[in-house]
C-alpha cells in the first residue's frame, strides 16, 4: 500500500497532542495477528488508530457483513481494512479470519484478546486459534497509560500449546498499565518464545 504522508502526519499529530509516543519497531513480516492490550478504555481506539496512521500500517479487522450493505459505509470500511464476515457461516468467524490470512500475501489481522474493555479473568482464545490456524506469529502491542507509550513488541512464534502460548504472551504485558485495569498475569509458566 502506498504511503499517505498526510495521514501519517495526522496520526503523529494526534499522538503528540495527547502526549503519547511510540516505542519498539514493526517486525518485517508479511502476515501476522496483531493483538493490543490491555484494552480498558474507549481511548485505546483513539490512540491505536492514531498510531496505525502514524506508522502507515494497514491492519485488517472483521466486521459484520450486513454493515457493508449500507451506502457509503461499505467502501469506507473496506478502505480501512475491515473484512466482511458472516457470523452464521458454517466455518465461523475464526475460520473466516484464518481463510482471509491464508488467502492474502500480505495481511496483519488486529484484535483485542480481552474481547471487552472490562477486566476479564481470561483472554478469549480466538486470536491464538486464528494465528495457529493460519500458521502466522502473534505480534504484541501494548498501551501504557502512566508513561503514555504505545509499544510494539516482538513476534511470538506459537508452539501449539494454547495455554502456554497465551500465558507467555500475557507475561510480556506485565509491565504495561491500562487506563482502567491491567492484563491479568498467569502463574508459573515457562518464559516466552520470540520469533526472530
Amino acid at each position: 500500500m502506498p504511503r499517505n504522508r498526510g495521514m501519517e502526519w495526522l496520526g503523529r499529530s494526534v499522538l503528540r497532542l495527547g502526549g503519547w509516543r511510540m516505542a519498539g519497531a514493526l517486525p518485517d513480516l508479511p502476515r501476522a495477528v496483531l493483538i493490543a492490550a490491555p484494552h480498558s478504555s474507549n481511548w485505546d481506539g483513539v490512540w491505536g488508530i492514531a498510531a496505525k496512521l502514524a506508522m502507515g500500517l494497514r491492519l485488517s479487522i472483521l466486521g459484520k457483513h450486513s454493515l457493508f450493505r449500507i451506502p457509503m459505509l461499505g467502501p469506507l470500511l473496506r478502505w480501512q481494512g475491515v473484512i466482511p464476515v458472516n457470523r452464521a457461516a458454517a466455518n465461523g468467524v475464526v475460520g473466516q479470519a484464518i481463510d482471509a490470512l491464508r488467502d492474502s500475501p500480505c495481511m496483519w489481522y488486529a484484535i483485542a484478546p480481552e474481547g471487552t474493555r472490562r477486566q476479564v479473568e481470561q483472554w478469549k482464545p480466538g486470536f491464538w486459534r486464528i494465528a495457529h490456524g493460519a500458521g502466522v506469529p502473534v505480534i504484541v502491542a501494548a498501551f501504557d497509560y502512566p508513561s503514555r507509550t504505545l509499544t510494539i513488541g516482538p513476534a511470538f512464534a506459537l508452539s501449539g500449546d494454547m495455554t502456554a502460548d497465551i500465558a507467555a504472551i500475557q507475561r510480556w504485558y506485565a509491565p504495561f498499565r491500562g487506563r482502567n485495569h491491567d492484563v491479568l498475569q498467569p502463574a508459573n509458566q515457562p518464559p516466552p518464545r520470540v520469533e526472530n
